[in-house]
């Protein structure tokens, strides 16, 4: 019997999204031969996927839906400065998403997640520099990631967090130190930093730096990226799918895959994807400081990661539920600031400039989004929360052996977007 086209697998692909996981599944397609079209409604890296910390940390991956997020849940909703954001609202699906989030807030519900992710954060490091071999001229810094404490008391709530992270299958490396310890190691911080939990084999990168680098590889090697085009609709034809904007422009390929992040409902719920996601909106600045941070620090008890930049650190911080739309609320900037500024000295905080803030995309049940839709030829991959650029490129790798084979890799099994 001959091979037809089909059977060969698809030569052509439309992308929607170019973020770090829309641009990291064309890039995957392209290495089996696939001529990839990425559409985004903005541009590269125009969401989630500019501002965030950078951090490439596998062993930081621990899952949001810990039974103490309802109780975190309940004081968000009176303390604006609070680490988790929910406004009050009239909007019913928020908070049946909040109720359903709260449901997994189990430990056998949070066990599933580690277990889940596994395959992913096993392998995420590999995949970042299967592109950085392949052509994307950006860098990704190993580093140690320190995280710091007030007290040695309060680093015991990490060194539990991490314990039962190891015992699920986890990897994360780690030391404990003291504040003696740790100031000597990292200068900057104040007398406030009083215990530290340090994490090897992580790494750090300028997120924009790398998803435009990304994307200057997409190009050379013969992809069409298209800005300013916002997908309105998916048609699926025999053996042809067609992206519509809104102005009625099309473009079609053998598949689509839909990578957009918090807003990827608005094309998927119409393909049989029924697991909500819902923006968790992260923000970032850059600070001056008279001795730069060497080194990630992170600060859990404030949920705010620090990264090394230029002549300063970038700030990231807050999960913030509100539209991914929605204009960036100052008071979010001012409450990272309040909780973050007493660990370090010679800061200038006043000084801060490039504020943004981008909707992380988190789902129900705390697992990303990977793999077919109810529609033949097209395909979804998002919903990591935070972490969109940790897990990208692993899980461009996945989908697009998905794609291309036509059969599921065992790793994609607990992300079905049709669970």
């Amino acid at each position: 019997m001959p091979v037809t086209a089909q059977d060969a697998g698809p030569r052509t692909a439309v992308v929607v999204g170019a973020g770090i996981v829309g641009l990291s599944t064309a890039w995957f397609l392209q290495e089996h031969g696939v001529r990839v079209t990425v559409l985004d409604r903005t541009g590269v890296a125009a969401g989630a996927s500019w501002g965030n910390a950078g951090w490439l940390s596998p062993g930081l991956a621990i899952p949001l839906n810990e039974p103490g997020v309802r109780r975190t849940g309940v004081a968000s909703l009176v303390r604006r400065d609070a680490p988790l954001h929910v406004p009050w609202t009239a909007d019913p699906g928020l908070w049946s998403f909040l109720l359903r989030f709260a449901a997994h807030c189990t430990w056998p519900a949070w066990n599933r997640v580690v277990r889940a992710n596994l395959a992913l954060n096993d392998d995420c490091l590999d995949a970042f520099d299967t592109l950085t071999r392949g052509g994307v001229v950006a860098e990704t810094t190993d580093s140690p990631i320190t995280a710091v404490f007030p007290s040695a008391g309060e680093a015991t709530t990490l060194l539990s967090e991490l314990r039962r992270f190891t015992a699920a299958g986890a990897r994360a490396d780690h030391t404990g130190l003291t504040a003696t310890e740790l100031r000597a190691l990292l200068p900057q911080l104040s007398a406030h930093a009083g215990a530290g939990v340090r994490l090897t084999g992580q790494r750090y990168a300028d997120p924009a730096r790398f998803v435009r680098a990304l994307a200057d590889s997409v190009r050379h090697r013969g992809g069409t990226i298209r800005a300013g085009f916002d997908v309105r609709s998916i048609r699926a034809h025999p053996h042809a799918v067609t992206a519509v904007s809104r102005e009625g422009v099309t473009f079609s390929g053998n598949v689509a895959v839909i990578a957009t992040g918090a807003w990827m409902p608005r094309l998927a719920g119409r393909l049989g994807v029924r697991v909500p996601v819902r923006a968790g909106r992260g923000y970032s600045f850059t600070v001056p400081a008279s001795a730069p941070i060497p080194e990630p620090v992170y600060l859990p008890g404030v949920r705010v990661a620090c990264t090394p930049c230029r002549d300063g650190m970038r700030v990231a911080g807050t999960m913030e539920f509100r539209g991914p739309d929605d204009p960036p609320d100052e008071r979010r900037v001012e409450a990272i600031v309040r909780s973050a500024a007493p660990f370090f000295e010679g800061v200038d905080w006043e000084g801060r400039g490039h504020t943004w803030v981008g909707p992380r995309p988190v789902t129900t049940d705390g697992l990303p989004l990977i793999g077919a839709t109810g529609t033949p030829g097209v395909f979804v991959a998002g919903g990591h929360g935070m972490w969109g650029f940790t897990q990208g490129p692993v899980t461009g790798k996945l989908l697009a052996e998905r794609v291309v084979t036509g059969k599921r890799p065992e790793a994609l099994r607990p992300f079905d977007p049709l669970r």
